[in-house]
């Protein structure tokens, strides 16, 4: 008896080495990634000892720009669709935040909404606007309005895209935002990255995960890889999500555009209704076949609403 459960734990044992050398990951250097996903609109701007790549694309002419901030685990590429279309004639500014994309982590492990609404300004002194429009989904979304509160006169519209900030119930999570809360589980994270995490996590918020590529998979795979994006990753989903900043919303008084997808469950549209009835100067619309992230899922959908918004 004691043989066979020597041999059972063997395998066990043996099963799970396998499982970790076939789903290991090295970091990949951000120069590698740069001669791949950097393009003639890449810059890159010291902020607080971080090199931010950012691209800042359309007129000039147009004074005040509409600076786009993306969500967890995204990158300022899942603002493309837009980008192509409104730069035609509106100057965009995209980024990629602390402990994503091209940027990566910051010195500190820091990455609190406070941090974040910090750096934003910081990154906007530095490239020399002091007037713009704003808009972020998810995370991004939660920085925007923060942001707004924090500096009233430096944002002339806002737009929130499935944002965050009031306490939630979500309905489903992606699988990789779970792990990362589990204790061992999230350190093993760090190296031990399936593809097929990604491709989970990525279609858990989208509403027709047909629209999900192998192309915008390999993205997400590779910019999670850039080196020492993953442990930022486990450091930001340890840090809080919310807090009672959220009570401060119905002083906003920058004309605002809600903008959620009816099909997200990671923050449902009951959020949407929150923020509807808390901002005193908006507009909601709610986009009845998109998930969380409208403007990566339906770019040209979405858009026109945009548009309208800004026009």
């Amino acid at each position: 008896m004691k043989r066979i459960l020597g041999w059972a734990a063997l395998f066990i044992l043996g099963f799970v080495v396998a499982i970790v050398v076939a789903n290991y990951r090295a970091d990949v250097p951000v120069e590698t990634l740069k001669a791949k996903y950097a393009n003639v609109a890449s810059r890159f701007v010291d902020v607080d000892g971080l090199s931010v790549h950012y691209r800042d694309e359309g007129p000039r002419t147009d004074s005040v720009p509409l600076v786009l901030l993306h969500g967890t685990g995204a990158s300022l590429l899942t603002w493309d669709g837009w980008a192509t279309d409104l730069t035609k004639d509106h100057r965009v500014i995209r980024l990629d935040l602390p402990a994503y994309g091209l940027t990566g982590p910051n010195r500190d492990n820091d990455y609190s909404m406070v941090y974040y609404a910090r750096f934003l300004h910081d990154f906007l002194t530095e490239i020399g606007v002091s007037h713009c429009n704003l808009g972020g989904n998810s995370l991004g979304g939660g920085i925007a309005w923060r942001y707004a509160l924090a500096y009233p006169n430096a944002v002339r519209n806002l737009i929130l895209i499935d944002a965050g900030g009031y306490p939630l119930q979500s309905k489903s999570v992606p699988i990789a935002f779970r792990l990362a809360r589990v204790p061992i589980l999230k350190d093993l994270l760090v190296n031990i990255t399936p593809r097929s995490l990604i491709e989970k996590s990525i279609r858990n918020v989208y509403a027709d995960d047909s629209r999900v590529s192998n192309a915008l998979i390999d993205q997400y795979m590779d910019m999670a890889l850039r080196e020492g994006n993953r442990k930022a990753f486990v450091s930001r989903m340890g840090s809080s999500m919310s807090d009672s900043t959220y009570l401060k919303i119905p002083t906003l008084r920058q004309r605002t555009l809600v903008l959620w997808g009816a099909k997200d469950f990671l923050i449902p549209v009951d959020n949407a209704y929150h923020f509807h009835r808390d901002l005193p100067n908006d507009t909601l619309v709610i986009m009845p076949n998109a998930g969380h992230v409208p403007m990566e899922e339906l770019p040209k959908e979405s858009v026109r609403i945009i548009r309208k918004f800004l026009d």
